[in-house]
């Protein structure tokens, strides 16, 4: 099931997507916010899943991102495809590590960079002039847990979506060599286009992941070559560390990154940004100047 998100009357509803049809039913406004059906257990998501409503077409609706209300910082995974840890080698301004890292690496991001599958990215020179992409399968956590054991960490996820982490580059190296600075701008992040069950992934290793910039692809990798696996990336996480119904993970970005291009690619004002995951759907974002200072 693809669960959406948009307004209607003034007030965010949730939406069965049928992709097929190019249609989305409505769910009776009793049921909640997406947020409130992922918190909601086994019983919200049954409901959501046999409750009737009034049917319009997609193009009638603007999708917005999936999730609006978040426990704390959107919870990400670096250097999880071994080649775009190997193409950014030496181009890390001094901040390379000594060599592959043996576990999944971790930072945060903040909430308000979160925005929809169609809205503009914010794009201010006067902050950053580093701007690059980074395509990602993000999933949400559907059932809390602490110490979850790899073996069971796929059954404490409500659902898989689409992210791309744009990040600032230059602010990414300059403060002190950890990343939320650089990964934190506001209203930076497109997220969706819906979220996807869990139960609707067939296989978790063959999601193709792409980003286009301007309809040049750039980016374009299996989930398959992940360096560490999604049970990984949940067991490592939760290690000691509760997660809780709604929390948000990114997985990672591929190779192809434009800092590590020759030369180097960073996106500016009027760019189009179309980030497709396979089986998840895809995002359409232009860049446009924004002040945020």
């Amino acid at each position: 099931m693809k669960l959406a998100s948009f307004t209607v009357d003034g007030v965010r509803r949730a939406g069965v997507v049928h992709e097929a049809e190019q249609t989305v039913t409505v769910l009776p406004a009793d049921l909640g916010t997406v947020d409130d059906i992922v918190r909601g257990g086994p019983q919200a998501l049954d409901a959501a899943r046999t409750a009737d409503g009034a049917t319009r077409a997609l193009s009638e609706v603007r999708l917005e991102s999936p999730l609006h209300r978040f426990n704390r910082d959107i919870l990400c995974t670096g250097w999880n495809y071994w080649d775009h840890f190997e193409e950014s080698k030496g181009k890390r301004e001094g901040q390379d590590p000594a060599g592959r890292p043996e576990h999944p690496t971790f930072f945060t991001k903040g909430p308000d960079t979160v925005i929809g599958p169609s809205d503009d990215i914010a794009y201010d020179p006067d902050i950053s002039v580093k701007w690059d992409y980074e395509a990602e399968i993000a999933l949400v956590i559907g059932r809390d847990g602490r110490s979850i054991p790899e073996e069971k960490a796929l059954d404490h996820v409500f659902g898989y979506l689409v992210a791309n982490d744009v990040s600032q580059r230059d602010l990414q190296r300059a403060h002190g060599g950890q990343w939320l600075k650089g990964k934190s701008i506001d209203a930076t992040m497109p997220l969706g286009p819906w979220l996807t069950t869990a139960d609707d992934i067939d296989d978790l290793t063959a999601l193709q992941v792409r980003c286009e910039v301007n309809g040049c692809l750039l980016q374009n990798a299996s989930s398959g070559q992940m360096a560490f696996s999604i049970p990984r990336i949940i067991a490592e996480l939760s290690h000691g560390m509760t997660l809780r119904a709604g929390d948000i993970v990114l997985t990672g970005t591929p190779s192809g990154i434009g800092n590590a291009r020759e030369p180097q690619i960073f996106l500016t004002d009027g760019d189009v940004v179309v980030t497709r995951v396979s089986g998840l759907g895809e995002l359409r974002n232009t860049v446009r100047r924004t002040r945020l200072t």
